[in-house]
């Protein structure tokens, strides 16, 4: 079998949960507060993966308006009963301080592109959760506890009770089956069964440089569980030179021939800050069952760079410039997402005569309630972008642009603005949060560049490894000119959102009008085309 360069998932992947139907492989990950929630990709071979759904894709079923950077849809699992798909998945709506509000739902469709059902609301005991189907066909509801009581350690344990599905309600008395290891901050539970026994896969040691998976068995499905030899059968916490890093949040699969994989969460930091600017992605373990009866990673617990996987990844595809034109008729490209609304027609629309990217100007593109922000994964760790605006603002509180973004307070946007004489200009906002917050209401100011009220714009970035520089040009203009300093682009990364940033980097188009008017921005189209150089090798 040939080697694959993991990730397979690379850019903001988290929280892998994938399950096989046939000759197919589907794979759920998370997508916090980005619309629609939950990204699923299908796989026939494990090293090429195309999106094929976002289930959550209206408002009876999803509404994060209000909801923080970096709540939204935590850790979805994916499942299949033999007759129809199951997701289940938590929405954050508080996540800082002793308190967190975590709601669990249910979703199920018939097929993997649905239709998918409105939500269940299963309970709020926790996040994480997973749903096992038992060889009898009973189900089980798994997630984590949360104790505000117990600190500083909140986490209580992985509690399971059984779910009804015909009436959708969780019955009988929910139960305490595991309450983890020395490594604690045990979440991301699935279960499995084989050969007599349950086993329990989770995650431990937080999302960061002491992520691990662990694993435990049992006879009975809430008899005690007894931890694997290896207590921790993937993690990176103790190798800080391995490429794969923050490496945990694991579930497993089976070839139809009968070969074991387990799909986990990765990080690769960069800069001697150790910053993940493509975020926590989606890595991929080959496995095996010991004569013991418990799993093992190959040539683990370290994960490998390297894999044998049944088919080579199309490294042309992977490289490819990807040019989006907004054309007539059509819906926007599925790589795009937008913030939190249910109701894009309210912040964006495609021309059904002439196409274009038409941007509604609503809230800042720090709003936690609705912002006209499209935009996709930066999914290299070098790149180009490019688009081209067609804007008139009136004043200094209107602005569109080109955006590098992360979350409220790590973003770089090239915005066209005007003085508040009426006069257009250039101007670059910035906002260059560090850990633990640094700075958090406080938005940088480049020079701004007068340039003519009349005429398109094009704006353009260069994002190498961690150095950013925007670029500028008139219509009529064949060459871009640079403009403001060089940016330092790892601050676009969890290490530098504060406590609980866990998502990753976007690139894409924006507009703002916080006279409350609602003008409108064209653009006309968007590229983004990948590089290779030095700070991609570890792609």
């Amino acid at each position: 079998m040939p080697l694959v360069r993991n990730p397979i998932l690379p850019g903001f992947h988290p929280d892998p949960s994938i399950v096989r139907v046939g000759e197919n492989y589907y794979l759920a990950t998370s997508t916090f507060q980005w619309f629609p929630g939950v990204q699923i990709h299908i796989s026939t071979d494990l090293a090429n993966w195309e999106l094929v759904c976002r289930p959550l894709s209206r408002r009876s079923q999803l509404d994060m308006r209000g909801h923080p950077d970096g709540g939204g849809i935590w850790a979805p699992c994916l499942s299949h009963d033999g007759e129809r798909f199951w997701l289940v998945y938590t929405d954050v709506t508080r996540k800082e301080g002793s308190f967190k509000d975590t709601h669990n739902y249910i979703v199920s469709a018939p097929e993997i592109t649905g239709p998918w059902s409105d939500p269940i609301h299963v309970n709020s005991s926790g996040f994480d959760p997973s749903l096992f189907h038992d060889d009898d066909g009973r189900k089980f509801f798994i997630n984590m506890l949360w104790d505000h009581r117990r600190r500083p350690q909140l986490f209580a344990g992985i509690v399971l009770q059984e779910f009804d599905a015909s009436t959708g309600r969780l019955v009988g008395t929910r139960k305490n089956i595991f309450q983890g290891t020395k490594l604690q901050y045990t979440e991301g539970p699935h279960l499995y069964r084989r050969n007599g026994w349950y086993y329990l896969l989770t995650a431990e040691g937080g999302t960061q440089y002491n992520h691990a998976c662990t694993l435990a068995r049992a006879r009975d499905i809430c008899d005690p569980y007894e931890v694997h030899p290896q207590e921790y059968i993937l993690t990176s916490k103790d190798t800080p030179l391995a490429a794969l890093q923050r490496a945990g949040h694991g579930d497993l699969v089976t070839t139809p021939t009968g070969e074991h994989y387990l799909v986990h969460l990765t990080s690769r930091p960069v800069t001697a800050r150790r910053r993940c600017i493509l975020g926590r992605e989606t890595a991929i373990q080959a496995a095996y069952w010991g004569d013991d009866d418990w799993l093992y990673v190959k040539d683990g617990p370290v994960p490998s760079l390297y894999v044998d996987l049944p088919r080579a990844r199309d490294e042309a595809a992977y490289w490819a410039t990807q040019h989006y034109v907004f054309k007539a008729g059509h819906e926007l490209h599925q790589d795009f997402q937008w913030l939190r609304t249910p109701e894009p027609d309210r912040i964006f629309s495609i021309d059904p005569d002439d196409g274009g990217l038409t941007l509604i100007g609503r809230e800042s593109i720090g709003s936690w309630s609705e912002q006209a922000l499209v935009a996709r994964r930066q999914m290299h760790f070098s790149f180009n972008a490019e688009t081209v605006l067609s804007f008139s603002p009136i004043d200094e509180r209107q602005f569109a642009g080109l955006t590098a973004y992360y979350a409220r307070f790590n973003f770089f946007y090239l915005t066209v603005t005007a003085h508040s004489d009426g006069q257009r200009e250039l101007l670059i906002m910035s906002s260059q949060a560090s850990f633990p917050y640094g700075d958090l209401d406080l938005e940088h100011l480049s020079e701004p560049v007068r340039i003519p009220n009349e005429g398109k714009v094009r704006l353009a970035l260069t994002i190498s490894g961690n150095q950013l520089q925007f670029f500028y040009a008139m219509e009529g203009e064949k060459e871009t000119k640079k403009i403001g300093p060089v940016f330092d682009a790892s601050i676009l990364s969890d290490e530098c959102g504060g406590p609980g940033s866990f998502t990753g980097a976007f690139v894409g188009m924006a507009c703002s009008d916080l006279n409350g008017t609602h003008i409108q921005a064209r653009f006309d189209y968007f590229t983004y085309q990948p590089v290779h150089d030095e700070s991609n090798v570890s792609n």
